[in-house]
């Protein structure tokens, strides 16, 4: 039976809904030459299909990633689908149907433009994880603590464990302002959920105290002799730096000024 290729698959922008992309394609003999989440609306020469996600059939290419391909393959997949690389669910796509031809093999197989894009891409998302993993800064906010990150890939499901497991018995919220997604954990429940906006209140006497007290520890502790702005750039990119409290005017009341005696030393790089 022939396959057609001329159409454009349109899905709910979940990891299910994905899953349920490969089935419909493999059910209905269809490889689409485009698959992207409806609220992207992309241009395609194509007809647009849309691709309704059915759990239990998410739930079937999900368990054939492990049984026809291997649990590397899988994870795979699964932190593939959190990065921000283009047209990744076309990647993906490409990647399992490689998986269900040759096997667990395919994850090895570095030479491969597919293989290697995608590893590529899973790298850069779970080191951005790691390294927001230690910028994240939190603020109290009337009794939750609170922090605001600007990611490029979807890491909110990377950094969850870190953080529950360390503030397990503390409310608090991540927000991604990239994807407008919410990390929510109160002890006994964790949840992330979509959120169009949010903004941190004006700091209080207290908070104002906190954040004045760790830039000054930031500012103390930095070695004027080792003072090296390119390495910093290295392990503490510039582009979280606008959520990093070290990096922002220190919050005082009535228009004080603060006053930091190792103020050039606040660019140092620790080895």
């Amino acid at each position: 039976m022939n396959t057609r290729t001329n159409l454009s698959y349109c899905y709910d922008g979940s990891f299910e809904g994905f899953l349920c992309c490969v089935f419909e394609s493999y059910t209905k003999r269809e490889v689409p030459t485009l698959i992207y989440p409806c609220e992207e609306p992309q241009c395609s020469l194509y007809p647009e299909k849309q691709i309704e996600t059915d759990p239990a059939h998410a739930e079937r290419v999900f368990a054939s990633l492990v049984n026809k391909i291997s649990e590397e393959a899988c994870e795979l997949v699964q932190l593939g689908f959190l990065t921000c690389l283009p047209q990744k669910e076309l990647l993906l796509y490409r990647f399992i149907r490689m998986g269900y031809r040759h096997g667990a093999a395919v994850v090895n197989w570095l030479a491969d433009e597919t293989v290697h894009s995608l590893r590529k891409a899973v790298q850069f998302a779970t080191h951005e994880a790691h390294m927001l993993c230690g910028f994240v800064r939190f603020s109290e906010q009337n009794g939750t603590l609170a922090s605001i990150i600007t990611p490029k890939n979807w890491v909110l499901p990377l950094m969850r464990d870190h953080f529950c497991s360390r503030y397990n018995a503390e409310t608090f919220l991540i927000y991604d302002k990239t994807h407008q997604m919410a990390l929510v954990h109160q002890p006994g429940k964790t949840e992330i959920f979509p959120l169009e906006r949010f903004s941190l209140e004006e700091a209080d006497g207290t908070e104002a105290q906190f954040r004045r007290l760790w830039k000054r520890f930031y500012d103390t502790i930095g070695i004027e002799g080792r003072y090296n702005p390119k390495c910093r750039m290295t392990h503490m990119p510039n582009r979280y730096w606008e959520n990093m409290t070290e990096f922002q005017e220190p919050a005082l009341p009535s228009g004080k000024k603060d006053f930091h005696p190792f103020a050039k030393a606040s660019d140092a790089c620790l080895p």
